[in-house]
């Protein structure tokens, strides 16, 4: 670590992705990234919308974990649309 004007400045010696702001990344990306986060959020929504509605007996597992399970994004929401409601 150096410290250059009263601010330390970590300095690493083996090869390190540098971190690109936003505007650096290629139009592409910053396309990917927001349509990928979109769809996130829709599946997440999906599955907190029928969790709430669902009656308890028609859910495989305790509810409050299901919910705890959408953190994991995105293999909770997904997880729980495919696999945690009974028909």
């Amino acid at each position: 670590m150096t410290v250059r004007g009263g601010a330390a400045e970590a300095v690493h010696d083996g090869p390190v992705a540098a971190r690109k702001r936003w505007a650096e990344l290629p139009q592409w990306q910053q396309a990917g990234i927001v349509a990928l986060s979109a769809v996130e959020i829709v599946l997440t929504t999906m599955a907190v919308a029928d969790l709430v509605r669902r009656p308890k007996s028609q859910v495989r597992g305790p509810k409050g974990l299901w919910a705890l399970g959408f953190s994991v994004q995105p293999f909770g929401p997904v997880a729980y649309l495919l696999l945690g409601r009974r028909r």
